[in-house]
């Protein structure tokens, strides 16, 4: 009888352990790690900012003031390069810039931003790790088809922060303006948003 009743113990604590293992966090290298595989038409269109977290404290409360922002990729099959542009929306106007980028493996880079695609469980987000001015400052950036993801998917993001021992991200209020053109008219807007782009 008594060695029936440890087994039965025996049963109920592996039982357990399993449990836990199953409903324990990610480790923070599964949680942060490159994307293996980047499927381009995947990436292909608009996607908008939801939350955002940089390195460098000064930076965050200029963040905070965006309204929104969306980043855009198109393949340019005539020479495999692909385009890549960004808008955001500050102080009641559009600032835009756009740059030809060549993907290396889940990487590209532009001006004096090198950005990776991070893993992520969502599945209609891109996450931007970018190192920026030879990797001085991380910024990092969950975007989505979506104006907002849901309570899981922030929760994983902010882990993925953490991770990263940044401070808590920044989320974007998804009833603001987006600006709708990709391209830039204005010379001034382009000028400026280059300049945004090195302060962040």
């Amino acid at each position: 009888m008594i060695s029936t009743y440890r087994v039965m113990f025996a049963v109920i604590v592996l039982l357990c352990l399993m449990s836990l293992s199953h409903s324990a966090p990610l480790a923070c290298e599964d949680l942060v790690r490159p994307l293996d595989r980047l499927d381009r038409q995947h990436l292909e269109g608009r996607w908008i900012l939801v939350a955002g977290s940089l390195s460098h404290p000064p930076l965050i409360e200029r963040l905070r003031r965006r309204d929104s922002s969306t980043v855009n990729f198109s393949n340019n099959t005539s020479d495999g390069t692909i385009s890549f542009s960004r808008s955001t929306h500050l102080d009641n106007k559009c600032y835009y810039s756009s740059y030809n980028i060549s993907l290396e493996g889940s990487s590209f880079t532009h001006d004096d931003v090198n950005t990776t695609f991070i893993h992520t469980s969502c599945h209609d987000c891109i996450l931007l790790s970018c190192d920026v001015e030879s990797a001085k400052r991380q910024h990092f950036y969950l975007f989505s088809r979506r104006r907002e993801v849901d309570q899981r998917e922030m929760e994983e993001f902010r882990a993925q922060v953490e991770c990263l021992n940044m401070p808590p991200p920044v989320v974007m209020d998804p009833t603001k303006k987006l600006c709708l053109g990709e391209t830039a008219s204005d010379p001034v807007a382009q000028t400026e948003e280059k300049t945004e782009g090195q302060k962040n």
